[in-house]
């Protein structure tokens, strides 16, 4: 144990001579967030992370406990980061409406970025055990962006917010899947087009009938 400890202090503290200030946890994160995003949570190894990270293999236990738990704050940073720099774009925007389609515009600038590699929960899913952490994170994500749309829908005077939200993200996944398959960003505007139709029209039409007993 003693080795360990010792192990783990000149590791971090290598780190700190480099001149990198930053606690074991931010640097972990930040490293975590980098190579998971670009080549998947499982693919990426706890020894490339610490390597990278600067820090030793027992701070990352002792910070995080498990990979998986590392995972899960990787996510819960992603959805954090997203969730900001959406608000940031729907608080821009005048009135309902536009506020709905900032979100799509705000999609926009993300796929314009050289390092977009799709929707990070989507990837972490596709990697992962049904009922797990990452399904708990993904879904918390998911909850949020559903819940905005619905605000911002009812907020639009849609007779059927919650139809009208479930519609409009479809969009929104459907945006990031062929941004990232199709290596085309330009795809933002079909999907902001396609936003917009979808908005008017409810927003002209009645409550949406319910299905046939």
């Amino acid at each position: 144990m003693r080795a360990v400890t010792r192990n783990s202090s000149a590791t971090d503290s290598s780190a700190a001579a480099r001149g990198d200030r930053r606690s074991a946890r931010e640097r972990l994160l930040e490293t975590a967030t980098r190579l998971f995003y670009a080549e998947g949570v499982h693919t990426v190894g706890i020894d490339r992370i610490i390597d990278e990270a600067g820090v030793a293999k027992a701070s990352l236990y002792k910070t995080f406990g498990s990979k998986d738990a590392l995972i899960q704050a990787y996510l819960e940073n992603r959805h954090e980061s997203i969730a900001r720099r959406i608000s940031d774009a729907v608080a821009r925007a005048e009135d309902p409406r536009a506020k709905i389609l900032a979100i799509f515009e705000s999609q926009g600038e993300r796929f314009a970025e050289p390092d977009y590699r799709g929707c990070p929960f989507v990837a972490a899913s596709a990697e992962s055990s049904p009922g797990g952490p990452i399904d708990t994170a993904a879904s918390a994500y998911r909850t949020w962006l559903r819940a905005l749309l619905v605000e911002l829908a009812t907020a639009a005077g849609a007779p059927d917010a919650l139809t009208l939200a479930r519609r409009l993200q479809l969009v929104y996944d459907g945006a990031n899947l062929s941004a990232r398959l199709d290596g085309d960003p330009a795809i933002a505007a079909d999907a902001c087009a396609a936003a917009a139709t979808l908005l008017d029209t409810a927003l002209t039409a009645g409550p949406t009938p319910s299905p046939p007993a």
